[in-house]
């Protein structure tokens, strides 16, 4: 499985309160979620202004990029929303 992430900015959602940001696997375009809660717990978001949001995302653009990539291997393709729960468990 070839994955990587274009250095794009991620999608803000505000009615759901995440960020989508693009991943490529295997040639494929596949959309990665991550919520608000989890930018906020684990990364550093200031608060839920997609501001705030996008700057946790980029200062930690890694973890969130190496966490899409483990449950990519883990579950294949299927649309996940990584939430903060799933950050405590792997760090």
């Amino acid at each position: 499985m070839i994955i990587s992430f274009p250095q794009q900015v991620p999608a803000h959602c505000g009615r759901s309160l995440m960020l989508i940001f693009p991943t490529v696997v295997d040639g494929e375009r596949i959309e990665r979620r991550v919520s608000a809660e989890a930018l906020g717990d684990h990364f550093g978001a200031a608060s839920l202004r997609e501001e705030d949001l996008l700057a946790a995302f980029e200062a930690h653009r890694d973890k969130i990029e190496g966490a899409a990539r483990r449950l990519l291997r883990a579950f294949g393709r299927k649309p996940v929303l990584m939430h903060s729960g799933y950050f405590r468990f792997c760090e």
